[in-house]
């Protein structure tokens, strides 16, 4: 029995590549400042910050909001974070900001002296991101042929292959491939011992947004093929139009990237007005794709409240800034009235047990 537990142990807390490890790395960030003002204004500016990297440079829509009182960060007064939901409609939060108020500067006697030169306690703020991202990054975006990376954060954007058959093809081929990437600023592969198909392989699962195809056949017809990692669209194109071509190419890419993972939030995100229909609605969702929606739901902010999600293996994931629905209404649990709806969904990294597994 002891040893079924162990094995059970195990399970559990083994880690997830980039989003629970045992060593991970951070970005973070500390100030103190004179009033809190001054410390929220530096909090939501940060908050800006993260969700600008999020969807300019990662093409991952993210919900901007602030975490119930039962979810903030042990400690401060307020915690802000950066919500974004995954392709099994799972949430993972990827950055939060907190207004630490004084509660730090108390607790370790972080004084200063203020204009009228009294001591006052510093006003303080923390905010972090993880390398969880690049695990938001992968799970938002990537398919079963491998990563899929936006141009904006792709280290290498195009790469050329070069193929040929006959001896006699090489020298042109790789003529032509080595000026015309020269000219576009790609990559070419042409690796001795790997076949075409190989190294088109090598590329795709490496998530390289465009891959360009040039044979004899394309030198010959006076294109050459341009293909991209999403969609698998191919477009053959004139070595002259390349450059542009290539440039408008990755621009609408990463523009689609982004338009898909909105729609395809915007898709599992419903509104519920009652207990029974969030867990209703979660347990369906599960039970379809082993996943989730986002639920929106008017809930009071109170432990009490958050507890009674858990029930059902679901977290408020924040309290958006901005309200896209209805505005007021009635908690689902108090019947008191509340300004805006709140975000309900199962996450990643959340304890579950069930015969020895987890539920997300």
């Amino acid at each position: 029995m002891l040893n079924q537990w162990a094995n059970v142990i195990r399970w559990e807390l083994r880690t997830r590549m980039f989003l629970r490890t045992t060593e991970f790395l951070w970005q973070e960030g500390h100030t103190a400042h004179a009033s809190h003002e001054e410390a929220v204004e530096e909090v939501l500016r940060i908050l800006d910050i993260y969700a600008a990297v999020a969807e300019e440079m990662m093409a991952m829509p993210v919900i901007k909001g602030v975490k119930t009182r039962a979810e903030k960060f042990a400690g401060g007064f307020r915690t802000y974070c950066i919500e974004a939901m995954m392709q099994n409609g799972l949430a993972l939060q990827a950055g939060t900001s907190h207004d630490l108020g004084q509660n730090f500067g108390k607790a370790f006697d972080v004084q200063f002296q203020n204009k009228e030169g009294r001591l006052e306690y510093v006003w303080q703020t923390s905010w972090g991101v993880t390398t969880r991202l690049i695990g938001g990054l992968i799970m938002t975006h990537s398919d079963d042929k491998g990563l899929v990376l936006p141009p904006k954060l792709a280290p290498v954007k195009a790469v050329l292959v070069p193929i040929y058959r006959k001896d006699e093809d090489k020298g042109q081929v790789l003529e032509a491939a080595h000026r015309i990437a020269k000219e576009v600023g790609a990559k070419v592969d042409d690796r001795e011992g790997q076949s075409p198909g190989a190294r088109f392989f090598h590329w795709e699962r490496r998530g390289v947004p465009v891959v360009l195809e040039l044979g004899p056949r394309d030198l010959a017809s006076g294109k050459i093929v341009v293909k991209r990692r999403d969609t698998g669209t191919k477009e053959p194109v004139p070595p002259g139009e390349l450059a542009a071509k290539l440039s408008a190419v990755l621009e609408q890419m990463q523009a689609d990237l982004y338009n898909t993972a909105r729609q395809r939030r915007k898709d599992n995100t419903v509104l519920a007005n009652s207990l029974d229909e969030v867990a209703g609605i979660l347990q369906d969702a599960s039970a379809e794709k082993g996943g989730g929606k986002f639920v929106m739901a008017h809930l009071k902010d109170d432990p009490e409240c958050d507890a009674r999600l858990k029930e059902f293996k679901a977290t408020v994931r924040c309290i958006p800034l901005v309200d896209e629905y209805d505005g007021p209404g009635r908690c689902i649990v108090t019947g008191e009235t509340v300004d805006r709806r709140a975000v309900i969904a199962k996450a990643y990294l959340r304890w579950q047990w069930s015969s020895g597994r987890r539920f997300t």
